[in-house]
């Protein structure tokens, strides 16, 4: 499958360099409130044209995932959950671009799905415990999917498919930042990690980094270099900007970037959600 810039380049001229784009949805490439990629529609145009796969790395199911693939006639492979797993159609890298690659995982539809999260049922009890501890916390597993919807402004269909979890459990905390320190203590004794998206997440030692390698791994064992450009906007989209050649936040909805992402020396798109993307990518056009 081929996806270079500037295909066709004749005996004599410089090539150019080719290039993958790992891409954050909420608040990133979709609207924070509408979920709508419009905006983007131009350069998610130009990429298309010039062959550019556009990998979503993002918090939301492999369900929600494959529903706004069908929206963006997207075939490229996907990560879903934070990094939870990371799916690859199949026939789309040759098999000793993928083997190097393998860690538990297997044939599951149109896809090989390489497995790298916690178990859902261990995090549902971890929950539990937490509860049990006395903390104010309530996963998507505890939410009708009425309440999901209501939580994230979901149209009920969507959540649905975003209580479909398999590596990963957004949760909802009542508590202060005293709380909230005694809450990251008490989760990572119990083996596992707590990052932070629209919701609080917890999740087994799998990120948004580590996907974004392997998946790294396998375009450039297909094809040899490759540039490799993240968008995020949320402190759960670090370890996938820190993965990559050219990390780029977009700022947040009412203005601003993100606190945890200033901190790190990273470019920044002009606009929030899928405006702040649609200039990112077309000034990245520009500039390869």
């Amino acid at each position: 499958m081929p996806f270079a810039f500037g295909r066709g380049c004749r005996k004599g001229c410089v090539p150019v360099r080719r290039a993958v784009v790992f891409t954050d949805l909420d608040g990133t490439l979709l609207d924070a409130r509408t979920y709508s990629f419009d905006p983007a529609l131009p350069a998610l145009g130009m990429l298309r044209e010039r062959h550019v796969p556009v990998v979503i790395c993002s918090s939301k199911t492999r369900a929600e995932i494959e529903h706004y693939r069908a929206k963006l006639r997207n075939a490229d492979p996907f990560i879903s959950e934070n990094g939870g797993a990371v799916f690859v159609p199949h026939g789309y890298f040759r098999a000793d671009a993928v083997s190097p690659a393998r860690p538990e995982g297997g044939d599951e539809g149109p896809h090989l799905v390489l497995r790298l999260g916690a178990r859902y049922q261990d995090l549902r009890r971890a929950l539990r415990e937490l509860r049990g501890e006395g903390f104010d916390v309530r996963g998507f597993g505890d939410m009708t999917a009425e309440e999901i919807a209501a939580a994230t402004g979901l149209p009920l269909n969507e959540a649905v498919m975003a209580a479909k979890r398999e590596f990963d459990e957004p949760f909802l905390f009542g508590g202060d930042a005293v709380m909230g320190d005694k809450l990251r203590a008490s989760i990572e004794r119990k083996g596992f990690r707590v990052t932070q998206g629209l919701f609080h997440h917890i999740l087994g030692e799998s990120d948004k980094g580590k996907a974004v390698s392997i998946l790294t791994g396998m375009f450039r064992r297909e094809y040899g270099e490759v540039t490799t450009v993240a968008l995020g906007d949320s402190p759960n989209d670090l370890p996938m900007l820190q993965a990559v050649d050219r990390p780029i936040i977009v700022e947040k909805h009412g203005g601003g970037y993100d606190r945890v992402l200033v901190a790190e020396d990273f470019d920044r798109a002009r606009g929030a959600g899928p405006d702040g993307w649609n200039s990112a990518i077309m000034r990245l056009l520009k500039d390869l």
